[in-house]
Order: structure tokens, then sequence, then C-alpha cells
């Protein structure tokens, strides 16, 4: 058989379904580079059903951040939420419109989940619409639940969690799905300190203002892109906090499913590198993007897989 007639077999021979999540790959590696390496620690069905949240995660984010979006009234993105929420709803009844629908149909269909976190996702992009100031944590807090923390739930039934846990003493268990809305907040925490600059440049301001005023800095400052000592303290303060929101998560990693905890916490750990990150960029995130450097990943690695082997 020649080459070409060879991979046009190999093409003919792969399912609508394993073409849809091979898609759901392909952007996950694209677009979420640190995430999709802890996604690869997985068994394959499981991570498969990963990128298929993922991506239609992506797919809601981008009704609100996409340059397309930039260029549409709030009645217009208000109705394309609409519209999203009652695709959504139909997916969750086995409808389907799409190739990218049919993956999540049969993600949830292997995890069975609820759909309250998809509906509770998409309200926090309603917020994105007209809120775009936050007073104080708690009204930050609730934003970070909806547009993160809703993963954890997600995901929740995809990590599996380990049979050690129903035999456990009550008393030193976590609350699973606390633990993973506290990683999905710790996560959004620090894209927000990642992304200050840019969000400024959207009218955003994601930090909330009872902060800023604490620590003698000022919004107009911010939307300088202004370092000075009063904005360095304000960020030490938000990294502090993230840190803590990780660490909140942490408990909850030892009660998953074995084949879950080293990629879980490769990503946590990576996740929170990018804290660190802004902390050698001296907090000047305005001019700089914070990341996790290749050879910090390598080396990450195998310290994760043996966190994940001490309960």
């Amino acid at each position: 058989m020649k080459l070409s007639a060879k991979k046009s077999f190999l093409n003919n021979s792969i399912s609508p379904i394993d073409k849809a999540y091979e898609i759901c790959r392909q952007e996950t590696q694209k677009w979420a580079k640190t995430f999709y390496l802890g996604t690869l620690l997985l068994p394959l069905e499981k991570r498969k059903a990963i990128w298929a949240i993922y991506v239609w995660c992506r797919r809601t984010d981008e009704i609100m951040d996409s340059l397309e979006a930039s260029t549409k009234s709030k009645d217009e993105l208000s109705d394309n939420l609409n519209e999203w929420e009652e695709n959504t709803k139909n997916i969750f009844k086995g409808n389907i419109k799409s190739e990218l629908d049919a993956v999540l149909v049969d993600t949830i269909e292997k995890y069975p989940q609820s759909i309250q976190p998809y509906l509770d996702m998409i309200e926090g992009q309603r917020m994105d619409l007209y809120k775009f100031r936050y007073k104080n944590f708690s009204e930050l807090k609730l934003y970070c639940y909806r547009v993160a923390g809703t993963v954890g739930l997600m995901t929740q039934n995809v990590m599996g969690i380990d049979k050690a846990y129903t035999s456990a003493p009550w008393s030193n268990k976590p609350d699973p799905s606390e633990a993973a809305i506290a990683l999905g907040i710790a996560n959004q925490l620090t894209n927000i300190l990642r992304d200050v600059g840019e969000d400024r440049q959207r009218g955003r301001i994601y930090l909330p203002q009872e902060d800023i005023e604490k620590f003698n800095y000022s919004e107009k400052e911010l939307l300088n892109g202004e370092i000075n000592n009063q904005w360095r303290i304000l960020m030490n303060f938000q990294l502090t906090r993230a840190r803590d929101w990780f660490q909140k998560s942490e408990d909850g990693i030892k009660w998953l499913s074995a084949d879950a905890r080293w990629p879980v916490w490769t990503s946590l750990r990576l996740y929170r590198g990018i804290l660190d990150s802004i902390e050698r960029l001296d907090y000047d995130v305005f001019n700089n993007r914070a990341f996790v450097k290749n050879s910090v990943k390598a080396f990450e690695l195998p310290i994760s897989f043996l966190i994940s082997r001490i309960r």
C-alpha cells in the first residue's frame, strides 16, 4: 500500500467521535500549554474527557473574550450567551448540533455530572458584560467560582475518588468538591494577577478596589501601569491570597483516584509557578507575561510524581 493511500485509509478508519476528540486535544494543546501537559499524565479516556470539557469552557469564554466579541454590542453578546446556555441544556438532554457537542455528550455519559456548574460558568461570563470593577474579595470570589471553580466540579467525576476515601474516618475527610473549587479559584486568581496589564486595556480591573485603596495605590496608577512600592506590596498581598487557595486545594488531592493524583499535582505546581514568575519580574505584569519555563516544567514532573505517591 502506498504511503498516501495508507494515510487515506487511516483517516477513514478514525471514527467521527475520535476526530472530534482530536480537535479537542489540539485546542487544549494550543491554548492551555501548562494545563495540557498535566492532562497527558492521565489515562487516555480521562484525558479525552478533560479535553472535551476544556473546549466547552473555551467556547464559553470566547463568547466574551474573542476578537469577534470585541466588535459586538452588549445586547448581541447577551443574546449569544443565552443561545449558548440553551445549546448547553440541549447537550445535557443528548441533543447534538456539532461534533464538539458530541464529545461533551460522550463525556457526560461516561462520567455523569450535573449541568449546574456549566450554567454557573455561563453566568460568570454574564458578569463580564456589566461588571468591570470588584468592590471586595467576596465579589471577586464569586466571579472566580463561576468562571473557574466550576471547572473543578465539571472534572471531579472524571478524576475519580480513591476507594480509601470511603473507609477513612469521616472527621479526617475534606469535601472533594470544596477542594476542587479551591483549585479553580486559585487558578483564576493566578490568571488575574498575570493578566492585569491586558485586562486594563479592556477597561477591566479585577483586583478588589478595597485592596487597592488599602495599600495606598490608585486605579489611575494601575491604568497607567505604574510600578512603585505600593504596587509591589499590593501584588505581594494578592499572590499570598492565591497561594492560600492553592494550599486549600491540596488536602483534597490525596483522596483522588491514584491515576489522577500525579497530573493534578503537576498542574497545581506548574500553575502556582506562575506566581513565582510574577515575583521574578518584580511584579511588572504591565510589560511582561509571566510563564513557567520548560526547564522548570521538566523538573516539576518527577517532584509532582513523588508527592502524588505520599498520602
